[in-house]
C-alpha cells in the first residue's frame, strides 16, 4: 500500500516527499508542474504529470499503486490573487478537490490529509486561535479551503474516509540539508521576498499597511519551518494508520512576528540592508493571527526548528545558491 502526494513537486509537498523518503517510504507524486518542479522529486519516486481534477488519471494511479492514503497539497495559495480571480480559486481549490475526493471514494482510499489554511479564521477575536474558533475567511482563497474542508467532512461521514485537516499558518524556511526550498516564481511570501531583495533580485520590497492594531502597526503572523510542517504531515498520517479518528489541527508555533520584525531578521542573517517601501493594505489580510497548536502536539508532533533566525537562515542558504530549475 502506498501514499499519493498531490502537488508533491511544490514547496511544502516536496519537503513532505523528503520526510517520507527519510524514513524509508517511497510515495507517488502527482503534479501538473504549474508552480512545481520535476527536479524537486528524487528520481526513485514514481511521478505523474497531471491534474488532481482528472478523475480518470487519479483513479488509475490509485488502482495501479494500491494507494491507501492521499496527502493533498495541490492548490493556488495567493490571497490577493484570489480576490482578483475568485472563480479561478474556486475551480482549482474546491472543484478539483471534489474530483479528488470522488476518486478517493471510488478507489477505497482509507486516509486523507488535507492542506488547509489559517485564512479560514479571518480576523480572529482571540489570539492564539484554536481549532474551534469562529470561521470567517476574508478572501476567496480562505473560503475555497473552508468549502473543501466541509466537503471532506461530509465525504467522511458518508463513506468512512478518515482524514486530518491541517490548517497552516505562515510557512517559511528550507530543508536543513538544502535538498529543497522555496522556488516559486514571483513569490509573495514575506521571508522569500525579503531575501530576494537583500540579494539584489528585487530593487525594493513593500510593506502592506503600517496602521494595523499591532505592536508596530504591521501584520503579525506565526511562522512555521517547512520541515517541521512536513513532519506534521507524517505524524498525521501515522495517527490515521494507527486507527486514530479524524481531526482538524492548527500548524504553527504559537508565537507571532510582525512584518518589520521579519525584515529585521532577514537583514541580520544576510548582513545586508535593503530598501523597504510603505504601501497600502492588501485586501484579505488579517491584522494578526497566531496558532494554538496544542492539539497537534498531543498527536506526538515535536517541532525542532521553531526559531525565526533558524527559519530565515535556512531560507537564506537556499536562496543564496538558488538557480531556478527547469521543469
Amino acid at each position: 500500500m502506498s501514499v499519493l502526494i498531490t502537488g508533491g513537486a511544490g514547496y511544502i509537498g516536496g519537503h513532505t516527499v523528503l520526510a517520507l523518503l527519510d524514513r524509508g517510504e517511497i510515495p507517488i507524486v502527482l503534479d501538473n508542474l504549474s508552480t512545481g518542479y520535476r527536479s524537486a522529486v528524487p528520481s526513485a519516486v514514481p511521478f505523474f504529470v497531471g491534474d488532481v481534477g482528472d478523475l480518470n488519471l487519479v483513479e488509475h494511479i490509485i488502482k495501479t499503486h494500491k494507494v491507501e492514503a492521499i496527502l493533498h497539497f495541490a492548490a493556488k495559495i495567493v490571497v490577493p490573487e484570489s480576490v482578483a480571480d475568485p472563480l479561478g480559486y474556486y475551480l482549482n481549490n474546491t472543484v478539483k478537490t471534489r474530483a479528488l475526493l470522488e476518486a478517493s471514494v471510488r478507489g477505497e482510499v482509507k486516509h486523507f490529509v488535507f492542506s488547509s489554511t489559517a485564512a479560514v479564521y479571518g480576523n480572529p477575536a482571540v489570539i492564539p486561535v484554536s481549532e474551534d474558533s469562529s470561521l470567517a475567511p476574508l478572501s476567496p482563497y480562505g473560503m475555497s479551503k473552508l468549502m473543501s474542508e466541509q466537503m471532506l467532512r461530509d465525504t467522511s461521514q458518508a463513506h468512512g474516509l478518515n482524514y486530518i485537516i491541517l490548517r497552516y499558518f505562515n510557512v517559511a524556511g528550507a530543508d536543513p540539508k538544502q535538498r529543497w526550498g522555496q522556488t516559486t516564481k514571483q513569490a509573495t511570501h514575506l521571508v522569500k521576498v525579503a531575501l530576494e531583495t537583500a540579494l539584489g533580485r528585487r530593487p525594493y520590497m513593500s510593506v502592506f499597511g503600517d496602521d494595523y492594531p499591532t505592536r508596530d502597526g504591521t501584520c503579525v503572523r506565526d511562522y512555521i519551518h517547512v520541515s517541521d510542517l512536513a513532519d506534521a504531515h507524517v505524524v498525521a498520517l501515522d495517527h490515521l494508520r494507527l486507527g486514530g479518528g479524524s481531526r482538524t489541527l492548527n500548524c504553527g508555533y504559537g508565537r507571532g512576528y510582525s512584518v518589520k520584525e521579519v525584515i529585521d531578521a532577514v537583514a541580520m542573517v544576510s548582513g545586508v540592508g535593503f530598501e523597504v517601501r510603505q504601501a497600502s493594505r492588501r485586501a484579505g489580510d488579517p491584522a494578526s493571527i497566531v496558532a494554538n497548536c496544542g492539539e497537534l502536539m498531543k498527536l506526538g508532533w515535536k517541532p525542532v526548528l521553531n526559531d525565526l533566525q533558524t527559519i530565515v537562515r535556512h531560507a537564506y542558504l537556499w536562496e543564496r545558491t538558488l538557480r531556478r530549475p527547469d521543469n
